[in-house]
């Protein structure tokens, strides 16, 4: 059976998709060949992406764990991408069996895999949708069902933010999300900057432009502004691989030098 045989209903080969070269560059299997000529295209110009996308992933796990572990009960991952482990809902369940997870991604592909994955499993669901639309998703009866907007949430978008256009009001997308929020939610998420080297964001934007996996590269600045209502916790926005919280875990980073393409994370924590 060729690749396009098995390509999943209502997936277009033709097209790269954010979730399946992400998967790639983290060494998974379910992508598709147009996904990995993008990702090595980077590579060429970049090759510590890898080890970028390997530090997002540690990020992302490591935040989680915290708020769980500061009391956090519910979490909603927008972008989840194809399930990698260890899971939002396998980190945040060892903290505390009772959390609740909702993820979201528009890819069919990432739809299937959690479809088969989260089978009858109680207080984890996973829908079809895009966060550029987030009153679909916040009124989504998978999302109501789980989530009590009257208690504290975390929020994540990691590594999905610089995929929403300038024209599709990324700061609008958080403000939607954070009106539902009450004191002591959380934003987790992280960015492409535009610090990065030219010629990798030149690469990767010729080989995405016009797809669904092009990206938009936003200084340190408009990042922040994406925080807007937020606290940031420390160490504040800074590079994945660089992102700690001081705790009794040791810091092992996976990366030494500045990376070719540079993803900076944070966690923003709302205030009365």
């Amino acid at each position: 059976m060729t690749e396009l045989e098995r390509v999943p209903p209502g997936v277009d080969p033709t097209v790269p998709s954010s979730a399946r070269v992400y998967d790639y560059l983290l060494g998974g299997k379910d992508n598709l060949a147009v996904d990995r000529a993008v990702a090595e295209k980077l590579l060429a110009v970049a090759p510590d992406t890898r080890l970028v996308a390997r530090a997002n992933r540690k990020f992302q796990v490591e935040a989680v764990r915290h708020l769980a572990k500061q009391g956090l009960r519910q979490f909603i991952d927008l972008g989840t991408g194809i399930p990698t482990s260890p899971s939002i809902h396998e980190t945040v369940r060892s903290v505390n069996p009772a959390c609740r997870v909702v993820y979201v991604d528009y890819d069919p592909v990432v739809r299937l895999h959690a479809q088969v994955l989260l089978a009858d499993s109680p207080g984890i669901a996973s829908i079809q949708a895009d966060l550029r639309r987030p009153d679909d998703v916040l009124s989504d009866p998978s999302v109501t069902g789980l989530i009590d907007f009257e208690q504290p949430v975390c929020v994540l978008m990691v590594g999905v933010l610089h995929y929403v256009m300038d024209e599709e009001d990324p700061g609008g997308i958080v403000s939607a999300f954070r009106k539902r929020m009450v004191p002591g939610s959380c934003l987790v998420a992280t960015h492409a900057m535009a610090e990065s080297a030219q010629e990798a964001i030149a690469q990767l934007t010729m080989a995405t432009h016009g797809t669904p996996a092009q990206a938009r590269f936003r200084t340190r600045e408009e990042v922040l502004e994406l925080f807007d209502g937020f606290e940031l916790m420390e160490p504040g926005l800074v590079p994945v691989q660089d992102w700690h919280l001081g705790d009794d875990e040791p810091h092992i980073p996976l990366l030494d030098g500045t990376p070719q393409l540079r993803i900076d994370g944070g966690v923003g924590l709302l205030r009365a």
